[in-house]
C-alpha cells in the first residue's frame, strides 16, 4: 500500500515499531542499555560513523526512542526527525545548530513563552538580531522578511492565542530571500497540520503535549530534511539533551490514541468556545474554530481541524479569574496542555510565566487570559462545570 494513503490513525498506531519488535512482542520494548556490544570492530567503527545502522551509546541514539522518531516522521510526511529531552531543548538546540553570530530571525511575538525569552535575551547575547512582529500581520511580516533574514520562526496556532499565520504564503517569501523557515506545531499536532506540505524546512513538537497525551512524559522532536535534521541531531549529540528510553515508551504508547484524541479534543473545543462566546460573563473568546476568529479562513485552508485549544479572557479580568478556577471540578490547574484530562491556567503562571506583567502585555497577552485545553471528558459535563463556575463570579 502507497504509505502516503495510508491514515494518520492507522501511522499512529503502526508506524516506526516493526523494526524494533523483539522476541514476538506486540509492543516496543524500553532499551535501558547505556552502551552496545560488538565484537566486530570494523562493524563497530562503521555503525559509529553512520555508514550502518546500529546503536553506539545512549546520548547519541536509542532503539526505543528512534522508533518514536520513526513513528512522529511517517505522521509528519518527512525525511528524518530528531528527539530530545524536553520541547525547549528541541526549540534551543534547532535554534543554534543554525544561527550564527551577525544573522538575523523574523518572528512572531505570540510565540510560546520559553522560546520569546530566547529570542528577547538570549540570541541577543550572541549577537543575533530578532526581529518580533505582530501575529498575523501579514504584511509586516513580509516586508522584515525582504530586509533580508536567515531564519523564520513561526508557532501557529499559537500559545496561549491560538493566532494563525498562512504557512504557504510566509514561506513562500521566505525562500525568496533564501531564509529557512521552522514552525512550532505543537497545538496543530500532525494530525491538524502538516508544515512541510507547505515547504517549511523543520516542524518543531513539544511531545509532552499531544503526543504524549498523558502528561506523564517529557519530550521534544524535529522533522525535516536528512541534511537539516542530522545537522541538529549532531548539535544535539554533543550537548546532551538526549530523550530518555522511559519517556520514549510512554509517548508511543499515548501516540497509538493520537488521532481518536485529538479529534474529541478539538469536538470538546469548539463547543466549549461556542458555549463561552454566549456567556454573559466571558469578554472574548480565541478560537480559530470560531468563524469569528480573525484567521478563521486561513486555518480552514491549511488545517484538518482547528485543535483542542482555546483562550478566553473574562470580564473583572484577574479577579475574575480568581474567583472562576478553584471553582471548575473537571479540570487541572497546571502548566500543561494537550492531555486527556482538561487542563486550565492563565498565561501568567503557564504559557508566560517567565515573562514580566510588562512584557505579557506588550506581547498583548492580558493578566486575566485563561488558557484552556479540552479534554476527553462529555462535552455536557464539562459545559456545566464552566457554568457553574462562570455563574459564581461576582
Amino acid at each position: 500500500m502507497n504509505k502516503k494513503q495510508i491514515d494518520n490513525a492507522t501511522k499512529s498506531v503502526w508506524a516506526g515499531e516493526k523494526d524494533y519488535l523483539v522476541h514476538g512482542a506486540t509492543q516496543v520494548p524500553v532499551v535501558h542499555s547505556v552502551a552496545y556490544n560488538y565484537n566486530d570492530i570494523d562493524e563497530w567503527f562503521e555503525v559509529a560513523i553512520g555508514k550502518r545502522k546500529g546503536h553506539i551509546y545512549g546520548r547519541n541514539t536509542n532503539p526505543t526512542v528512534q522508533s518514536f522518531e520513526d513513528k512522529i516522521k511517517a505522521l509528519e510526511h518527512a525525511e528524518a526527525a530528531t528527539s530530545f529531552s524536553t520541547g525547549m531543548a528541541a526549540i534551543s538546540n534547532s535554534l543554534l545548530t543554525v544561527l550564527k553570530p551577525g544573522d538575523r530571525v523574523v518572528s512572531i511575538k505570540d510565540t510560546y513563552g520559553g522560546t520569546n525569552k530566547i529570542f528577547s535575551e538570549f540570541l541577543p547575547k550572541l549577537d543575533i538580531k530578532v526581529t518580533l512582529v505582530e501575529t498575523g500581520n501579514h504584511e509586516e511580516m513580509e516586508a522584515e522578511i525582504n530586509k533580508g533574514c536567515k531564519l523564520v520562526y513561526l508557532e501557529t496556532p499559537t500559545n496561549p492565542t491560538v493566532k494563525i499565520t498562512d504557512l504557504s504564503r510566509i514561506t513562500k517569501v521566505a525562500k525568496s530571500v533564501g531564509a529557512l523557515v521552522f514552525v512550532d506545531n505543537t497545538f496543530a499536532t500532525p494530525i491538524n497540520q502538516n508544515p512541510l506540505n507547505y515547504g517549511v524546512d523543520l516542524v518543531i513538537h513539544s511531545a509532552t503535549k499531544f503526543l504524549g497525551g498523558h502528561a506523564d512524559a517529557l519530550g521534544g522532536v524535529i522533522c525535516g530534511s536528512k541534511n537539516l535534521v542530522h545537522d541538529v541531531y549532531h548539535y544535539r549529540e554533543i550537548n546532551g539533551a538526549t530523550m530518555d528510553p522511559m519517556a520514549a515508551y510512554l509517548i508511543l504508547r499515548g501516540m497509538k490514541t493520537l488521532k481518536l484524541r485529538v479529534e474529541k479534543q478539538q469536538e470538546n473545543a469548539l463547543k466549549v468556545a461556542t458555549f463561552l462566546s454566549n456567556h454573559e460573563k466571558v469578554e472574548e473568546v480565541f478560537y480559530p474554530g470560531l468563524e469569528t476568529h480573525t484567521h478563521h479562513d486561513i486555518a480552514k485552508k491549511q488545517m484538518n481541524g482547528f485543535g483542542g485549544m482555546l483562550s478566553f479572557s473574562l470580564k473583572g479580568e484577574l479577579d475574575a479569574v480568581r474567583q472562576f478556577l478553584p471553582r471548575l471540578e473537571f479540570a487541572h490547574r497546571a502548566a500543561n496542555l494537550g492531555a486527556v484530562e482538561t487542563t486550565v491556567g492563565p498565561a501568567r503562571t503557564t504559557s508566560h510565566v517567565e515573562n514580566t506583567p510588562e512584557e505579557r502585555a506588550a506581547l498583548g497577552i492580558p493578566e486575566g487570559l485563561v488558557r484552556y485545553s479540552a479534554g476527553i471528558e462529555d462535552i455536557d459535563d464539562l459545559i456545566a462545570d464552566l457554568k457553574q463556575a462562570l455563574d459564581a463570579i461576582n
